[in-house]
């Protein structure tokens, strides 16, 4: 077999491989949507304005229940990501102080040489305001 016959036969085989592993999805797909059938909502029965208000306080009341539920969860949560946030400032503390002692002199530096240029470029309006300033 020389290459070009070899590479037919990989796509040809791929192809097949593609097509096969389509079929299954779909089969899958198709045999899922009929085993969950969803109940349908007949929303103007639901919350017409008799229904309305207990449906309402219903919804309310499960949202609650499933807030209270996860409340000791999620509370352990943020605490525990205080305290991991606490733990890693208290160990890089020193790193984080270096770093923000560079970054000011850097900026103070580029802050210093802005002022430089915005002088030289305005010059002479700087010069006139100043000279209105001290007449009046």
């Amino acid at each position: 077999m020389n290459l070009e016959e070899l590479k037919k036969l990989r796509e040809k085989n791929f192809l097949k491989h593609k097509k096969k592993k389509k079929e299954y999805y779909l089969k899958k797909k198709f045999t899922n949507k009929s085993k969950s059938k969803i109940k349908e909502i007949d929303y103007s029965k639901e919350f017409n304005s008799e229904n309305f208000k207990s449906k309402i306080k219903e919804i309310a009341k499960a949202q609650k229940a499933h807030v209270d539920d996860r409340k000791e969860l999620i509370v352990a949560k943020i605490n525990e990501y205080k305290n991991r946030k606490k733990e890693y400032y208290a160990e890089n503390k020193e790193k984080r102080l270096e770093y923000d002692k560079e970054y000011r002199e850097k900026k103070k530096e580029e802050l210093r040489q802005y002022r430089r240029d915005y002088y030289q470029k305005n010059k002479e309006k700087i010069l006139a305001k100043q000279k209105e300033k001290r007449k009046s």
